[in-house]
């Protein structure tokens, strides 16, 4: 960030400490419809018009370290392999072989010089094209070339890899927007893969990811883990195009300075040299639509992604991305004993989530009314509707689009209140 920046979010964190009342402004936040947690029409609007038009954050290339190496993905419902091409591309395929539908790999993953349905042995090259088929005799005139695998958009951040089930989808730059720009001090491109855990919960996929979009819960639900990091009075919440959202909350102030003890380095071995100010003093937290939520520090990139396995069940994939530690094991930023439960701050965050599930889908369970705290969840919703199409979504289901673009990322009113 530059300097100017710095100031700017400094003064923003006194601004939102001394203010009694939301922005001058800043709409008021109609309730979120309780449906949009418990309907089955609605869930399956998700996984057709968000989870298969959006960039989803899907390996890194630490799993895929070579030419050859692949992996089986399946975390959005539809049967995926990703592999390393020999021209040092990242490619996605559907995990379907163009003669029988069988699957062309069945192990979760491994390195070939050809992927092979075992089936009948058609094989294919790493970047998907169909090279040769067993008895071609029995097929007559056969064209090879028009039963490639069926590919699926694949770019790269950095060492982080993404697929777009939409072959119409803009970029992966154009996606994140000025994000891409804001990442570039973390070296997305040079960090290791540390740790990579998964947890089912019994809960609407939206409940336990919202759990870490605001900071409104923090003295209630981490009066001794997280509250004594971050002032929740003085955060800033930043809105982006596309539905993403960011949180900066700097450290409480002990006897009229900000003491910034943690546990953040988590025993980190090393750092990256080139993250700022406001990373090192602050809890800075990026949600990227649609399940993305990852705090970012000079020690560790930690990606939370939530997957949807059903209305009311889903799965937390917890990511330790950390700067080259050398030779041994790396930070596990996420977990109790490499994967053994997760840490105290993430069941503070889920364990209430099957009893929330349970009340939500009970008659006694209307709504949600968001405070400007919980903007980001709002903001969230506006943009999950435009993405199915604000005319598919069932009237009562619906939210309504109040935060404008006046809101989103770089306008914000609230600079011009802070010079009153």
């Amino acid at each position: 960030m530059t300097p100017q920046e710095i100031k700017t979010l400094r003064d923003l964190m006194e601004y939102e400490a001394q203010r009694t009342a939301p922005p001058e402004g800043f709409p008021r936040l109609p309730d979120i419809p309780a449906g949009r947690y418990t309907d089955e029409g609605f869930y399956a609007l998700e996984q057709a018009e968000i989870f298969k038009k959006s960039w989803l954050f899907a390996a890194h290339l630490d799993e895929l370290p070579e030419p050859g190496c692949f992996i089986k993905w399946e975390q959005a419902g539809e049967p995926v392999v990703i592999v390393h091409a020999e021209n040092g591309d990242v490619n996605a395929f559907y995990n379907v072989c163009s003669h029988r539908g069988a699957p062309v790999v069945t192990d979760e993953k491994g390195r070939r010089l050809r992927l092979t349905c075992q089936y009948h042995g058609w094989s294919y090259s790493l970047n998907g094209e169909l090279q040769a088929i067993k008895d071609p005799e029995d097929f007559g005139d056969f064209d090879l070339s028009c039963r490639s695998l069926s590919s699926i958009r694949c770019e790269r951040f950095g060492k982080f890899i993404f697929v777009n089930f939409d072959p119409e989808a803009v970029s992966l730059l154009d996606w994140l927007g000025p994000i891409a720009d804001e990442w570039q001090e973390f070296q997305f491109d040079q960090c290791r893969l540390s740790a990579r855990h998964s947890f089912d919960l019994d809960c609407n996929w939206k409940v336990a990811m919202e759990a870490n979009t605001e900071v409104y819960h923090v003295p209630n639900i981490h009066p001794t883990t997280v509250a004594p990091l971050l002032d929740h009075r003085r955060n800033v919440n930043t809105l982006y195009r596309n539905g993403h959202g960011r949180m900066v909350a700097p450290p409480p102030r002990l006897n009229g300075s900000e003491d910034a003890a943690s546990t953040r380095d988590v025993g980190a071995r090393a750092e990256i040299a080139t993250v700022g100010e406001i990373a090192r003093t602050c809890i800075q937290s990026y949600g990227i639509f649609p399940n993305w939520v990852s705090q970012l520090t000079e020690f560790v990139l930690g990606p939370l992604l939530f997957w949807p396995n059903g209305v009311n069940k889903c799965r937390i994939e917890c990511w330790t991305i950390a700067p080259d530690w050398g030779d041994g094991e790396g930070p596990d930023y996420w977990t109790v004993n490499r994967g053994e439960s997760l840490c105290k701050i993430l069941l503070e965050d889920t364990e209430f989530g099957t009893e929330i599930q349970k009340s939500m889908e009970s008659p006694g369970f209307k709504g949600v009314p968001l405070s400007y705290q919980e903007a980001r969840i709002y903001h969230w919703n506006q943009h999950a509707d435009r993405m199915i199409g604000l005319d598919s979504i069932p009237s009562e289901l619906a939210v309504e689009q109040v935060i404008n673009e006046d809101w989103v990322y770089p306008n914000d009113p609230r600079l011009a209140q802070i010079t009153k």
